[in-house]
This record gives C-alpha cells, sequence and structure tokens, in this order.
C-alpha cells in the first residue's frame, strides 16, 4: 500500500516519517519523498491514525488525486531547484520538464496548482530559486554569476531583479548583512 504523503522535501523528513510509522508498528518497504510503501495497514491501525502521526510530525496523507499532483509537481521542482538532480534536460523550461515528467498539458497542472496552493507555479519556482540563492550567498561560495548560471538564470540581471522583488534588496546587500532568512521548503 502506498501512502501519499504532503509535506516531505528533505532526506531528514524521509527518516522521520519511516521512524514514526515503524513506531507505530507498520512495515515499510520503501520511504521517497512524497510518498512511503507500507505491506499492509493492520487491522488494529486505521488511516486515521496514520493521519494524526503524519500531523503530529508536520507532515499529512493526501487523500485525492489532484492533490497528489500537486505535491508531485512541488517534489520534481524541490529535487530540481534544491537538490540540483538535473533531470530537466538543458533545452528544456520548467514548464517543458513537468509537461514531460508528469504526462499533463502544463495549463492544466499550473491551474490545479494555483488553486491548490493559492500562487502561481511560476512563482512558486522563484521562491524556489530565491530560497538556493539565499544559501548559496549565506555560505559565500559562488560568485554571483556562478549562481545565476547554475539556476538557469538568462543573465545576473535577471536573477538580482527578481531577489530584489522578493527580498526588498539586491543580493549584494543580503551577502554583506549576511542575514539567515531562510524558509523552511514546505512553507513556501
Amino acid at each position: 500500500m502506498v501512502l501519499a504523503i504532503r509535506n516531505m522535501v528533505c532526506d531528514r523528513c524521509k527518516r522521520v516519517v519511516r521512524e514514526e510509522l515503524e513506531k507505530l508498528g507498520l512495515t515499510v518497504s520503501r520511504v521517497e519523498l512524497g510518498e512511503a510503501t507500507i505491506d499492509v495497514l493492520p487491522t488494529t491501525i486505521t488511516l486515521g491514525d496514520v493521519r494524526q502521526l503524519l500531523q503530529t510530525n508536520g507532515f499529512d496523507l493526501i487523500d485525492d488525486k489532484k492533490q497528489s499532483l500537486v505535491e508531485h509537481i512541488k517534489l520534481l521542482l524541490i529535487n530540481e531547484i534544491q537538490y540540483l538532480k538535473a533531470e530537466r534536460l538543458p533545452i528544456e523550461n520548467y514548464s517543458t520538464f513537468l509537461e514531460r515528467k508528469l504526462g499533463y498539458e502544463y495549463a492544466y497542472l499550473s491551474g490545479l496548482f494555483s488553486a491548490s496552493e493559492g500562487q502561481t507555479l511560476e512563482k512558486y519556482t522563484i521562491a524556489l530559486k530565491i530560497e538556493k540563492v539565499k544559501e548559496w550567498l549565506r555560505y559565500n561560495e559562488l560568485t554571483l554569476s556562478e549562481i545565476s548560471w547554475r539556476l538557469g538564470y538568462s543573465s545576473v540581471q535577471h536573477l538580482s531583479n527578481q531577489f530584489r522583488q522578493l527580498m526588498s534588496q539586491t543580493p549584494s546587500q543580503f551577502r554583506k548583512a549576511a542575514q539567515v532568512e531562510r524558509r523552511n521548503l514546505d512553507a513556501l
């Protein structure tokens, strides 16, 4: 049985979900971002029990297919932008990438995402990129040109404009101030 789980965004999330499900007495065969596979749900444990356990740890069960698709969109973008998985082909933009990976037209995915999350897919993607920029600026390991290139921006100016719109300061100002204003990915 596959459980679709909301708010799993990192390896630590996978570990916590596995540990908590096993504490509940479930046999967990696989945990990936956004889902866990259990052998069978014992009659003594209900999905309500599982939901309550997950909710106490900041996660939740996803019951419908549309919400599951929205979570899949988020996980694909997080993997691509935050963890630099490079599943997106060099010639693909994010809309084409999502269409290829999910098998739906971008217009449908975008509408579904906006209705569910209260923001557009484009704004979500930009927010993920800016969080990655903040991480790299904070650690001062890369130049702005390198950051721009790694995240697929057309120019440093484009990156700077988006950063300024979201953060009300330039990347250089952010770096100099050494701010630690990073947000949890599940809060974007």
